[in-house]
């Protein structure tokens, strides 16, 4: 009888509850995914079904882990096929013996049922909650269960304060010896919105300190660490960093390699596919990560429009009121600007076409999109302003000379290289432009489904693909006209994003005259 066949065939030796470890090379991001025979002496000891929770032992290092069944020859039945990332945190070699356990019992989940039962929670249940969310002991229906909680009744300031505080204490803190440290974060929603290197760029350039922690895309065609990392290395451990900081005076680098706040993109990841835009989860999320990165002074761009994040004025009023109470209880100095959120920002929808677009501003060249340029100022001025270095309605004329001179390019080339050296975004292979349907004036892009166009064109996996806009609203076209291109990898990838676009007419709105 093969490898394959009856459970008798379990090696001799093996402990009970053990099993050969099989790499089974599932790529589930987050997730910890196993898969077992259903015939196998231990999942019908332990008496396992599909879906179960099972705890994955390697000597000391642990993951639970969801089971997936098989039958038929595909898993032998002394076996355990891992994903990618139940391997990894297992440290496992092809061939290494586990075991397959039940979890012990979760207690924090009894706290998540008593706020879905209309219960506020205090600090040890959100401490107990978010270390149980990062040791990897809460599968996405957990997860879900936990932010619809926080969504349908929405946290008081005072469970705000406790969940920050318990996405701090998760992870690592980053301490600097300057005094004043600044970041500038953007709640998100608006496609190509790539201002802070050129912020790092311009504030570093001109004596602050601000050592940038990014984030990669989670459900977007590009977050800042994907643009950056087509122009330098990003994936910098603790000690990199703070050569590149103490050198430079900042970087733009990927905040995932040090784990600050490391439960905030395990539960972004989910409140995206729900769609939920908790405000008490977004201020945690955002002031957990500042605050572990060892900032002071903050200033917050909060895009205000129908298709963003932030839908309305009186939204962002709001919204910006509960930040800075929250931010003033942990000494962090706040600062929020609502900014124009109704079309995308730059012309370049993906990593390396966000990236070019930032290149531009920087050379000041002729052709370089100007409000990418205008809301980076602001943004930059507003910082300066609120660390003392520029007088009050003087920051935006600093910003904007540091570009004009050159400081900041030059800036921004010596921070590439000190992490690691400077480089040239890749191109597309593949390019087709969508057309103008009609003459008449853009009416409005739809910054969520011109985002989902960049996505299906393959950002941001493909560095060279995404979308780049050559019209903005207000601006008059013809019939024919190219309204944006669309870069991909492959013509395969191309068909797909203008299926998506034939389907979507009006992700550019045209308004017949």
């Amino acid at each position: 009888m093969n490898g394959r066949g009856k459970s008798e065939t379990r090696h001799a030796g093996m402990a009970p509850n053990s099993v050969r470890a099989r790499r089974l090379g599932l790529d589930t991001q987050y997730e910890a995914i196993v898969v077992m025979h259903k015939e196998c002496d231990v999942c019908r000891s332990e008496g396992f079904s599909a879906h179960t929770r099972v705890l994955l032992c390697n000597g000391k290092r642990q993951v639970i882990a969801t089971l997936y069944q098989a039958t038929g020859d595909l898993i032998s039945h002394d076996e355990a096929a891992l994903s990618e990332s139940a391997w990894r945190r297992l440290s496992l070699n092809e061939g290494d013996t586990i075991t397959v356990t039940h979890p012990a019992p979760l207690d924090s989940l009894s706290h998540v049922r008593s706020r879905i039962y209309g219960h506020d929670l205090g600090e040890p249940a959100f401490n107990a909650i978010v270390r149980d969310v990062v040791d990897g002991k809460y599968s996405d229906i957990y997860l879900s269960s936990f932010l619809t909680a926080c969504a349908a009744r929405p946290l008081d300031h005072k469970e705000v304060l406790a969940l920050t505080h318990a996405m701090v204490e998760t992870g690592e803190r980053l301490r600097w010896p300057a005094g004043i440290i600044v970041d500038k974060h953007c709640v998100g929603g608006l496609p190509g919105n790539r201002t802070t290197p050129l912020i790092v760029a311009i504030v570093a350039s001109l004596g602050l300190t601000m050592p940038k922690t990014s984030s990669r895309a989670i459900t977007s065609p590009a977050g800042t660490a994907d643009a950056m990392e087509t122009m330098a290395p990003v994936d910098l451990d603790t000690a990199a960093i703070r050569q590149v900081v103490e050198r430079e005076g900042g970087c733009v680098v990927w905040g995932g390699a040090i784990k600050l706040s490391p439960a905030d993109d395990i539960l972004i990841r989910v409140e995206r596919a729900l769609d939920l835009d908790s405000e008490g989860q977004l201020i945690a999320s955002v002031l957990s990560k500042k605050i572990a990165a060892g900032s002071t002074h903050v200033v917050i761009d909060l895009p205000v429009g129908p298709t963003a994040k932030v839908r309305s004025a009186e939204t962002a009023k709001a919204l910006s009121q509960d930040i800075v109470e929250v931010a003033e209880t942990f000494g962090l100095k706040v600062k929020t600007l609502a900014t124009d959120g109704l079309q995308p920002v730059g012309r370049g929808i993906g990593p390396a076409l966000e990236a070019r677009d930032v290149l531009s501003v920087l050379r000041c060249e002729p052709d370089a999109p100007q409000d990418l340029r205008q809301r980076a100022t602001a943004l930059a001025g507003a910082l300066l302003e609120l660390a003392g270095a520029a007088p009050p309605d003087g920051g935006e004329t600093l910003a904007t000379a540091a570009l004009d001179n050159g400081r900041a390019w030059t800036k921004f080339q010596r921070i590439c290289e000190a992490q690691g050296g400077m480089r040239v975004p890749p191109t597309s292979s593949q390019q087709r432009p969508l057309l103008a349907e009609r003459s008449g004036d853009v009416l409005a892009i739809d910054n969520r489904r011109i985002a989902r166009l960049a996505k299906l064109a393959g950002a941001p996996d493909d560095k060279a693909a995404g979308v780049d806009l050559h019209v903005s609203v207000g601006d008059e076209v013809t019939l024919g006209q190219p309204l944006c291109t669309v870069h991909t990898e492959s013509p395969g990838e191309l068909a797909y994003a203008f299926d998506y676009a034939s389907a979507n007419h009006d992700i550019i709105a045209i308004r017949e005259p």
